[in-house]
């Protein structure tokens, strides 16, 4: 069985996520076997929050060339998560 710690990789930082945190919208990389329901229950025991909606994509990896040779940086699964109103701030963002 996964733990929590198995879906949820690590916080997202960019300009556009630390504009979102404003508005309760907090971004995560996930593991790619994860779903709406498996993150959202991970981020709720982890944080103690509550959350009211998940958006999940998939990152295609970019193309990158070194000299002759071409290669693909690994893709990911990136989770956008809505705070409920009434729920509290996630702390780890506050200070950034």
């Amino acid at each position: 069985m996964r733990t929590p710690y198995d879906i949820i990789i690590k916080p997202v930082i960019t300009e556009r996520s630390m504009d979102d945190a404003a508005n309760k919208k907090y971004t995560f990389k996930v593991d790619k076997k994860a779903n709406k329901t498996q993150v959202k229950l991970a981020l709720e025991e982890i944080f103690g929050i509550e959350i009211s909606k998940v958006n999940i994509m998939n990152v295609k990896g970019k193309v990158k060339k070194m000299g002759r040779s071409v290669g693909r940086t690994s893709s990911s699964k990136k989770a956008i998560v809505t705070l409920s109103p009434k729920s509290k701030e996630i702390e780890f963002f506050k200070g950034l």
